[in-house]
């Protein structure tokens, strides 16, 4: 193989990682890579929130669709945006070395906003949790990129508004920001990591394998199978946060009901009982 040709988003975020998952193969292997842009759904559908769209793979289906027609080799996707479960003919090859996955807060501390201080976010994971903390604020949506947010962030209505540190850090992006604790908000299951997606059978597969990090793959597959075992999508609020500690796993999961009560559970085993332990917390919180 010649060349390598790599699905992305065409958002800032997308081809940021796309280009450092390409610097990363032409460094592992001497091949050349070529990134193809693809439209997704949840690209194209700006002006609703993304629970009105619905469905699975608002981010992720027609860069799945290409991989399966070979039009592409590999697709780069944010994790988070990826369903639990495996299209089928398709992989995730590899899930490289993870940012950081906490959420931060931008505008403001959530203890100095002021009582009816409006936040943006258009996760109702992060809008339950900032909810729960501060029930006197209130939360309004925001879509768009992360310069988008940063502009209406400055332009008004929102006080403060709540982004991912990841995608800060991959955009190379200085703002003043405020770190929110794992306790405090329980990030997305897989935020902050890179999904790599192939073909089952595809030349590209062994390649791409060079790319993982068993530590990750370890930490957001319990994550996922917190979520996976829930039986929920993308746009309902459920967090789960896996670290590593030396041959333990601890790992920390939120859920929110109907009426926006937020439950939260953890569990330490040992490394190699994630995926368990996190579908039993997905059984205790569901009871």
């Amino acid at each position: 193989m010649n060349e390598l040709v790599l699905g992305t988003r065409g958002s800032q975020l997308a081809l940021a990682q796309s280009k450092q998952v390409a610097a990363w193969l032409r460094e592992a292997h001497d091949i050349a890579v070529r990134l193809e842009v693809i439209s997704t759904k949840g690209d194209r559908i700006q002006d609703k929130p993304l629970p009105e769209v619905g469905g699975k793979g608002l981010f992720t289906a027609e860069l799945e669709a290409a991989l399966l027609d070979g039009s592409i080799h590999l697709a780069v996707h944010s994790l988070k945006d990826l369903p639990t479960e495996d299209a089928e003919g398709l992989v995730v090859a590899a899930i490289p070395p993870r940012e950081d996955p906490r959420d931060v807060l931008v505008g403001a501390t959530l203890a100095d906003l002021a009582a009816g201080a409006v936040v943006g976010t258009g996760s109702a994971r992060r809008r339950t949790q900032i909810l729960d903390a501060r029930p006197d604020v209130t939360v309004e949506g925001i879509r768009g990129n992360v310069d988008t947010r940063l502009r209406k962030l400055s332009e008004g209505p929102y006080d403060a508004i709540v982004l991912a540190a990841a995608g800060l850090a991959r955009l190379g992006i200085e703002v003043e920001r405020t770190p929110l604790g794992i306790d405090q908000c329980v990030p997305a299951p897989g935020q902050g990591a890179l999904g790599i997606q192939t073909a089952a059978d595809g030349p590209a597969r062994a390649l791409i394998g060079v790319l993982d990090d068993d530590e990750t793959r370890l930490c957001v597959e319990a994550e996922r199978a917190f979520l996976a075992e829930l039986g929920t999508g993308c746009s309902i609020p459920a967090g789960a946060y896996a670290r590593l500690d030396g041959e333990k796993l601890w790992l920390r999961v939120m859920f929110a009901d109907d009426a926006g009560t937020v439950h939260r559970a953890s569990a330490r085993g040992h490394w190699d009982e994630g995926v368990e332990m996190g579908a039993g917390l997905a059984e205790v919180l569901l009871a």
